[in-house]
């Protein structure tokens, strides 16, 4: 496995390596030394979740507050999207920087998201099978969010054919300058 720091260093890019034939291909998906060799640090995964979504779904920007903060392990099984990661930890010097990534069942990369840091997607394809692994349960009062067209974030969502769709709770997120933060 290849592992890529961002220019978040603590948020990192993970390339399985593929065996492939005319029979198609196989891949170890997760494999809990080789990601905590490549990280550096031990990490306890709770919950596995799958979310399908259409093209022009954008979910996010989520996250969780302590006692429940998620680290997160992100991937596509089916399907293209663009992955985007918020650094919120207050104390941080990349505090309210962002990091995105194209994660695809092409590529089969894999993102690494810490606690500290919101989370949020965009659907290239027609459809996408989103897969991720959690470091804590979920916790609906941890649970926040923040406007994923913050403009003190900038952050650069691609043009698509068609128009966001956006959940009326992800559309209501609190602006970036009042979320709780993470210090």
């Amino acid at each position: 496995m290849k592992a890529t720091p961002l220019d978040i260093p603590e948020v990192v890019l993970l390339e399985p390596n593929v065996f492939g034939d005319e029979r198609g291909f196989f891949f170890e998906s997760f494999n809990q030394k080789k990601f905590e060799e490549a990280i550096g640090y031990p990490v306890e995964f709770v919950q596995d979740n799958h979310s399908r979504s259409c093209k022009g779904v954008l979910r996010g920007l989520h996250y969780q507050l302590s006692p429940h903060a998620q680290g997160k392990l992100v991937r596509v099984a089916r399907g293209e999207v663009f992955d985007v990661a918020v650094d919120i930890r207050k104390s941080s010097p990349t505090f309210g920087k962002s990091v995105t990534a194209y994660l695809s069942e092409e590529n089969k990369r894999q993102l690494w998201v810490p606690e500290g840091f919101a989370h949020g997607f965009v659907v290239l394809s027609e459809t996408a099978d989103f897969l991720y692994k959690t470091t804590s349960f979920y916790a609906p009062d941890c649970e926040r969010s923040i406007i994923w067209s913050d403009t003190d974030l900038d952050i650069h969502w691609p043009d698509l054919d068609v128009d966001f769709i956006v959940s009326d709770k992800d559309e209501m997120a609190n602006s970036f300058s009042v979320a709780d933060y993470f210090e």
